[in-house]
């Protein structure tokens, strides 16, 4: 079978989210599979250079993977009419303009989220992109996890009846690095450099909410900076100025015009007392189920226990035992990887692509609401997104 070069500049790379995730566990896959195949067929292989600013990096990770390509200079590698793809994981604060450039030099652009730090932004380059012709996309990697998929399963079977409300647990406690490391970068917790709960994870609970289980149309949010000191990579003390924590309530329009409650409790302060470090509890008339990054346990209507509140005595009943597994019927790749190779489709043959920059600029919508209401202690409504 013909297999066919795919140019891709690769910037932000160095980090863990664009090292792991989209270096190594996706293109670096794809490339050792042999590339991805087409509906004909035919395959595409990735061919990435690595930009960044600092040349040893640059270097010491192409050579780590095998990849015969990297450099400083991002205009030069814009320039070059063979990579087609420009991917940036590096500074959501950088991300607008350094897209906005690559559209300019023609090419399809590929991101992670947020595609933008404030609205006004993601909406200008989300337009700045439609209007190119070129086709663009962002990181919706939530939606490709095996519990969540096995979710939208559930869903899409009417296993839930009539859908009532979602609950999402999600968080850990991240080290204030006095005592023991930090395992999150300490730029995760100033909020002059791109910091903050809300911004992070808003975008993604807006793709997750508006694609499993109703469009979001208003939200109330608090967020907390519960840990005000953190200590950074050099041991350095530092103020958090940036929201590690945030609990929200959303009013959604599900996917049959009945209205569904969601309620989201996100943090960095807290610590895990369930079995995944999301998980997603959704009821509905007819049945519930609790997914996580990988597992989905659910309950029907006629398997429901009759459980009695009484104070007085121990509780017997394990709930949690009470739960059947929603089998693992299909291999699950990665998750990232899965959506590199709907996005390398699309460039190549057009294959019909949903999670574009606009849906992109959604998530910033959210963030935007969601801090509106924060700070004017009130709800806030989330009208459609025009774009």
């Amino acid at each position: 079978m013909p297999t066919q070069k795919l140019g891709i500049i690769m910037h932000g790379v160095t980090g863990r989210m664009g090292m792991n995730q989209h270096l190594i566990r996706s293109i670096c896959a794809i490339r050792a599979q042999g590339g991805v195949t087409l509906s004909n067929g035919d395959k595409v292989m990735p061919d990435p250079i690595l930009i960044g600013r600092n040349a040893e990096k640059m270097e010491a990770l192409a050579k780590a993977h095998n990849i015969a390509r990297w450099g400083t200079n991002l205009d030069l590698a814009l320039a070059n009419k063979d990579d087609t793809v420009f991917f940036d994981a590096g500074t959501t604060q950088m991300r607008p303009a350094l897209l906005a450039k690559a559209i300019r030099a023609g090419k399809h652009v590929y991101c992670e989220k947020p595609i933008a730090t404030n609205l006004n932004e993601a909406v200008e380059i989300a337009r700045l992109a439609e209007k190119s012709g070129l086709k663009h996309g962002a990181v919706q990697d939530k939606l490709f996890l095996p519990g969540l998929r096995k979710l939208d399963m559930l869903r899409r079977a009417g296993f839930f009846g009539r859908m009532l409300s979602v609950r999402l647990e999600f968080g850990y406690w991240v080290f204030e690095g006095d005592l023991q490391p930090i395992q999150r970068p300490s730029w995760n917790y100033r909020q002059e450099d791109g910091g903050g709960m809300i911004l992070d994870m808003m975008c993604h609970w807006r793709y997750v909410l508006d694609n499993l289980f109703g469009e979001v149309k208003s939200v109330s949010c608090i967020g907390a900076t519960h840990i005000p000191e953190r200590w950074d990579e050099a041991g350095k003390p530092y103020k958090a100025t940036a929201d590690d924590a945030a609990y929200a309530t959303a009013e959604l329009i599900g996917h049959n015009g009945e209205p569904v409650i969601a309620q989201l409790n996100m943090s960095w302060a807290t610590r895990v007392n369930r079995e995944d470090l999301v998980t997603f509890h959704v009821d509905g008339t007819h049945g519930s189920a609790v997914a996580g990054l990988s597992s989905c346990k659910a309950q029907s209507r006629v398997n429901t226990p009759r459980p009695v509140w009484n104070p007085d005595e121990k509780q017997t009943m394990k709930f949690t035992e009470q739960w059947q597994d929603v089998p693992d019927t299909q291999f699950y790749d990665n998750g990232f990887k899965i959506q590199w190779e709907h996005f390398i489709r699309h460039v190549v043959e057009n294959e019909p692509y949903r999670w574009t920059l606009p849906e992109g600029a959604k998530g910033v919508q959210l963030v935007e609401a969601a801090l509106q209401s924060w700070k004017e202690r009130r709800w806030v409504d989330v009208p459609a997104l025009k774009v």
